[in-house]
């Protein structure tokens, strides 16, 4: 969708990620499948059903909002606000738009697949924090040697990933609860009492956390779902 801004075809998935797509749409019919012969968990195997198709369509805002951001940053090609004209400040914003729309919405997907997981595998996660995260779900399967052949490469994913997700967490926490995290760096700036030619934040580096960002999202989908597949497999 969003590559139309930029005249180009719609993206078409490939390698891993057409996998992990593939898996997920097998999943969602597999649970609809279940429903169909189980009448009385029907409700229950549709919502998961439900909640694949979400992950999917978060997996594909999630890839075009990286994109976008890449594309719009590139269109940005001085370092220091004061210098942006009126033009590269436009692309600037849209680089900012969708830069953090992306760091929102990968703790959003992780979160839904750990609500999902938490639901398919019955790891009643919710009776060690109400209001849990993907990490809580991953530390409970961890932690209780569930399912090692779907937790343990997930645990060395969030751990390859653990700088870069903790940088976008910061931001995240920046950009909800206190200001818009973009504007940390000019605060810094003036509390240092730094008058010179203001700074960008580093665009390049911040498009690096979102890359490790998608790969963690889109490898985490991948394994979990292959694993869920089975799981249902069992069940049928």
């Amino acid at each position: 969708m969003l590559r139309q801004l930029f005249g180009e075809a719609p993206r078409q998935w490939t390698g891993e990620s057409l996998e992990t797509v593939q898996a997920m749409e097998r999943f969602v019919l597999l649970a609809h499948n279940i429903a169909s012969e189980k009448p009385q968990q029907a409700k229950a195997y549709h919502t998961l059903a439900i909640w694949a198709e979400g992950l999917l369509r978060s997996m594909d805002e999630l890839e075009q909002s990286i994109y976008a951001a890449r594309k719009y940053a590139a269109l940005v090609r001085t370092e220091h606000v004061d210098e942006l004209d009126a033009e590269e400040r436009l692309q600037y914003y849209r680089h900012v738009y969708y830069d953090k729309n992306a760091y929102i919405r990968v703790f959003a997907l992780l979160d839904k697949l750990g609500t999902l997981l938490n639901r398919l595998l019955g790891l009643q996660t919710e009776k060690i924090k109400s209001h849990f995260s993907y990490y809580t779900v991953l530390r409970n399967l961890r932690e209780n040697g569930w399912h090692l052949e779907m937790t343990r490469p997930l645990t060395v994913l969030k751990e390859k990933h653990q700088d870069q997700m903790k940088r976008l967490r910061d931001r995240r926490n920046l950009e909800v609860h206190q200001m818009n995290a973009e504007l940390r760096d000019d605060l810094s700036q003036r509390a240092a009492g730094i008058h010179s030619k203001r700074s960008l934040e580093n665009l390049q580096a911040n498009l690096a956390d979102l890359d490790g960002s998608w790969s963690f999202a889109q490898g985490s989908l991948h394994i979990a779902f292959r694993f869920a597949c089975k799981w249902l497999g069992h069940i049928k």
